[in-house]
């Protein structure tokens, strides 16, 4: 095999033009519409009651169409790739948005798109066009390929509870595995309850769901590959906005020790911090590399597309912590007032670490999936 052969097989990992313009799209509305100030007001006392933001939503979805960027254009959406929905989640991670992006229109799109069936179809359709915000009824620390229990069908009703559901609070439809199957279940109906837990990231709000015989649409006989499908794109993407919340902590942290003096100089000038500083850009460098590619893995179908989603998700939640709490710290503890938006990164870097996996659970399947022997 020719060595331009050899080098045209290599993924590109590099961001498109098409790719820039989109973040630069994206970074603006979020600028505009999701300041820090904004997200703390609305975790800390909602107006309309609802733990997203659903002008931002709404904005996100009808006016850029990103609920559908994972979506069919025959089926309403923009026929876009994993890379694509990769930039918006790093700004969407930057930001510390209240939006359900990652839950609804990548985890749940995903799921529906192993369903086949004209009520998948159609279900597809309103989440893509963002009339519709659904969520895979699993707790957030469900990895790709674990058994999923706590719902059972009884003669067609589904009963059980579920608990640490993310934005089942929010959501206007649940899929629901139960009995081997996939069900859709309408929050608002009689027979579905969605109590609000106290969790640590309030932008990506919990809830326990409690089934009790709700009407369910049947979407698939056969739940767990729609599952798994599903959680691995969770997976995959979550990479990319944990990288985005470490890069936006590296960029503050470096802004802010220039600009605080001590001894007539900038703070950032002593040693001891440029190492600290350097060691995390390398971390995040590296992070980059890994969320990029499980993007591209999952955007051409590859089949190391599961190495490539354990690799990124074995490193990713420990970088976007350390980027989370050296912020907090060279911030000279500032981000532990409310006002200092650090806190909210910190909290979602945290609580990302354990969604959809701990960084535990994806290095042993990386193990697996290589041929080596977990310790």
């Amino acid at each position: 095999m020719s060595t331009q052969t050899t080098q045209s097989a290599q993924p590109d990992l590099l961001y498109s033009e098409e790719e820039e313009a989109l973040r630069s799209a994206v970074r603006g509305l979020l600028a505009d519409r999701c300041d820090a100030a904004t997200v703390l007001a609305r975790i800390e006392s909602p107006a309309d009651g609802s733990p997203h933001d659903r002008e931002l939503w709404k904005a996100l979805t009808d006016g850029m169409g990103l609920a559908g960027l994972l979506v069919p254009e025959e089926l309403g959406g923009q026929g876009a790739t994993h890379r694509e929905a990769a930039v918006v989640l790093e700004e969407l991670g930057r930001a510390t948005a209240p939006v359900p992006y990652l839950t609804s229109a990548v985890v749940a799109t995903e799921t529906l798109l192993a369903c086949g069936g004209d009520a998948a179809t159609e279900l597809l359709r309103e989440l893509a066009a963002g009339r519709t915000v659904g969520a895979l009824a699993v707790g957030l620390a469900v990895a790709p390929g674990d058994a999923v229990e706590g719902v059972r069908e009884e003669g067609g009703a589904l009963r059980g509870e579920l608990t640490a559901v993310a934005d089942a609070a929010g959501a206007d439809v649940l899929l629901v595995p139960a009995g081997g199957a996939l069900f859709a279940v309408d929050t608002a109906q009689d027979g579905v309850t969605v109590t609000p837990q106290t969790s640590l990231d309030l932008t990506r709000p919990l809830a326990t769901v409690t089934f009790q015989a709700p009407r369910a649409r049947r979407l698939a006989g056969d739940a767990d590959a729609a599952v798994r499908r599903g959680l691995r794109a969770g997976a995959a993407l979550l990479a990319s906005e944990q990288l985005g919340i470490a890069e936006w902590c590296l960029t503050e942290t470096v802004r802010y020790t220039k600009e605080r003096h001590q001894f007539n100089r900038p703070v950032g000038s002593f040693q001891a911090l440029k190492h600290r500083l350097a060691q995390l850009w390398l971390e995040i460098v590296n992070l980059r590399a890994a969320a990029r590619n499980a993007a591209d893995a999952l955007a051409t179908d590859s089949a190391e597309a599961d190495l490539a989603t354990a690799l990124a998700q074995a490193c990713a939640g420990a970088v976007a912590v350390h980027a989370a709490e050296e912020a907090l710290q060279l911030h000279g503890g500032i981000g532990m007032t409310w006002e200092h938006p650090v806190h909210l990164c910190l909290k979602r870097a945290k609580a990302d670490s354990i969604a959809y996996g701990t960084a535990g659970r994806h290095r042993e399947s990386l193990a697996a999936l290589v041929g080596l022997q977990a310790p």
